[in-house]
């Protein structure tokens, strides 16, 4: 791969010659050099820019991006586990998120919140003291990953 141009390589990746900008910034990538006072990559910064550009669209972090790439075995492997237990985190609160949704939208009555008999004595457990972390393991099934309330109406 011949050296390109920030333009060109900006093109090639999707993303806005800003961007480039700010990740050399950041010290994330450097130009091979510059022609013509322009920035110029080749082909080893276009491999970092491309990995960037599909951590960025992952929503993987840029310190965990910047450590893979960068970092000692030991220090990147450290940093992509702790993203890896916040993205754990995150999923089983968009599936507790989706069931809960779920069970709403199911729910024959009008309006669940102020009719539906389980949401109703759900929301008076946690008026009585029962933890929101308690009901929702109650109602989650280890085996299926989901929100699961196992109503019948």
């Amino acid at each position: 791969m011949d050296l390109i141009p920030i333009g060109e390589a900006a093109k090639r990746l999707g993303m806005r010659t800003s961007t480039l900008r700010y990740y050399e910034e950041r010290d994330l990538v450097r130009p091979a050099g510059r022609v013509n006072g322009r920035r110029v990559y080749g082909l080893q910064e276009m491999r970092r820019l491309a990995f960037l550009q599909i951590a960025q669209r992952l929503g993987i972090r840029l310190h965990a991006a910047a450590a893979v790439l960068d970092e000692a075995s030991e220090q990147w492997r450290a940093t992509v586990g702790e993203q890896i237990a916040e993205l754990e985190e995150l999923i089983s609160r968009a599936q507790g998120a989706k069931g809960f949704l779920t069970h709403a939208l199911m729910c024959p009555a009008e309006h669940p919140a102020h009719e539906c008999p389980h949401l109703m004595d759900m929301l008076d457990r946690l008026l009585d003291g029962t933890s929101f972390e308690q009901l929702a393991a109650e109602h989650t099934d280890p085996n299926q990953q989901d929100y699961d309330l196992q109503l019948e109406y």
